[in-house]
């Protein structure tokens, strides 16, 4: 009698136990969860990709164990990690029956990603689904030939506020945040300056700005020298934890956002904002514009544009009681991406 298959196996980055808060480990862990929850932990194998190299050898093994072992294959991996699992998995798949395979996109890289890569486009085009956080991109990769494309927004466990928790500020100095991987890409250093010309330009503190988040491996001397350099109202707050987002977050006036990072997808922290009713001033970057609704949930500015920025916080100083009505949309906003709404494209694929 044959082993009854279990329900999917995840290739995930898990982070081998460190407290990794990067957008991929989150987002891989809260699917798992999410899955688990559904399916019942014992139907869920977890592959850790989590490893560099190390691990990378071993994905022939992984991948044949995989297909052996459960109906559906879902990876989340990285540019390396795509490059070596979705060849593998599309091969090793003929040998075995009725199996599907699942790559769910972290990020907003895919469609550039693939134009110099034809092979690995009639790789992923074997896939049963590739499940992408925005509009934009299923459009872009459906103009380039994918028919399995389905729109799989990011989403968070999250506890969202109700409209009686929401925190008002109507008065100086207004509290602003980043709330991100902290990297000179996702803007930290514009924050931090258009919050300084602004509070020059008052010779006051108007705003003050705290930091969140972990600093990037390879940009730690960059920001130890910026640190070195921040004034009285601007602090680093170290690590939230992904739990904890709206409970921090809650306490502020506005979430800082001008990113320009080249990967940028769907980005977690405005789901973290808009579940603590925080509007955003976000750079009108990538998919920001799909996300952020400049009526309704914050305003978007031009990308690496410090004085546009400050402009905006500008305004908010005879304008903060519009501001602050943005709170309620930004908690409705919210909930739509609740891990166990989003998830129901993905159970209808697998199941």
């Amino acid at each position: 009698m044959s082993k009854k298959l279990k329900k999917v196996c995840i290739f995930g980055h898990y982070g081998n136990g460190l407290n990794l808060l990067n957008g991929q480990t989150v987002k891989t862990k809260i699917l798992t969860d999410e899955l688990g929850n559904v399916f019942g932990q014992d139907e869920v194998m977890k592959i850790d990709t989590h490893g560099g190299i190390k691990t990378l050898i071993k994905s022939p093994i992984h991948a044949f164990s995989a297909l052996k072992k459960s109906s559906n294959v879902a990876i989340l991996p990285a540019h390396n990690g795509l490059r070596v699992y979705a060849p593998l998995l599309s091969f090793l798949r003929g040998f075995f029956k009725g199996r599907k395979l699942h790559y769910i996109v972290i990020g907003g890289w895919l469609p550039e990603f693939l134009k110099k890569r034809p092979l690995l486009k009639k790789c992923l085009l074997k896939f049963d689904g590739i499940y992408v956080e925005t509009n934009t991109m299923k459009e872009a990769l459906f103009k380039d030939g994918f028919k399995n494309v389905i729109v799989l927004p990011n989403c968070k466990k999250l506890s969202i506020l109700t409209p009686e928790e929401l925190v008002y500020h109507d008065k100086e100095p207004y509290p602003l945040c980043t709330f991100s991987r902290v990297m000179k890409e996702k803007g930290i250093e514009d924050a931090v300056n258009a919050v300084k010309n602004i509070n020059e330009k008052y010779g006051r503190t108007v705003y003050t700005l705290d930091i969140y988040g972990q600093v990037d491996s390879g940009q730690i001397e960059w920001f130890e020298e910026l640190k070195s350099k921040f004034p009285e109202y601007i602090t680093y707050g170290g690590l939230v934890p992904f739990d904890k987002s709206t409970e921090v977050l809650k306490n502020y006036f506005a979430l800082l956002f001008p990113t320009y990072y080249e990967g940028e997808g769907f980005a977690g922290t405005l789901i973290d904002a808009f579940a603590a009713g925080v509007p955003v001033i976000a750079s009108d970057w990538k998919y920001n514009g799909e996300i952020v609704d400049s009526e309704a949930y914050g305003v978007l500015t031009p990308v690496n544009n410090i004085g546009e920025i400050r402009e905006v916080l500008d305004s908010l100083l005879e304008n903060c009681n519009q501001w602050n009505l943005k709170r309620t949309s930004c908690l409705n906003k919210a909930a739509l991406y609740k891990s166990e709404n989003v998830i129901n494209s993905l159970l209808d694929m697998m199941n």
